[in-house]
């Protein structure tokens, strides 16, 4: 695409300010930000948030060293981990504070979103499970694992499901922007 996509535009700001819009909204305020390719660009714009950056700086890494990376710098006492992509822009912080609700009622589970039947993201995972990340396993091994320890949470959010992996899907996720009068739909 030319640019990282976190740094894309979508309503005014980079595509990366509108992930962690959706978190910080809920009070969440242990937020840690994992970057990688082009990261010192990506820090730039994330200054003023009260969030701790931290590099994952292996070259050619997969989305379970982010994880690791992350997770050697959060608080031991957290006890459930958000992993969100960071090309979810259109995630809203109500479905973010779904996940915070339902890991507080069900506090050894995997929580994860559902809309229209459909798996999506961001994920919540307790402390303990993705621990496990630490075996040279990925988050979906860890998922895979035992299904009993996940819940699934029907949500009225469409933005689990979008992503921007291609061109194609970042158009969609402006053109949609764009019909909802400049705001995330």
């Amino acid at each position: 695409m030319g640019t990282a996509k976190q740094l894309l535009p979508l309503a005014g700001k980079p595509v990366i300010r509108h992930c962690l819009d959706s978190v910080l909204a809920t009070g969440i305020c242990d937020i840690i930000a994992v970057l990688g390719f082009q990261g010192e660009d990506i820090a730039q714009v994330l200054h003023d948030l009260p969030v701790r950056i931290v590099f994952n700086r292996l070259q050619k890494s997969e989305m379970a060293d982010s994880v690791r990376t992350g997770l050697s710098a959060a608080a031991p006492s957290s006890t459930g981990i958000i992993i969100y992509p960071s090309d979810y822009p259109l995630v809203k912080s109500e479905t973010v504070a779904t996940l915070v609700n339902e890991h507080e009622r069900f506090p050894g589970r995997i929580i994860i979103p559902l809309h229209n039947e459909q798996r999506g993201h961001p994920a919540l995972f307790p402390r303990d499970l993705i621990n496990e990340i630490f075996e040279g396993i990925t988050l979906r091994d860890i998922i895979n694992r035992d299904a009993r320890r996940i819940r699934f949470v029907s949500v009225p959010d469409s933005g689990v499901l979008f992503d921007i992996d291609t061109e194609e899907d970042y158009a969609k996720i402006v053109r949609a922007v764009n019909l909802a009068g400049g705001r995330l739909p």
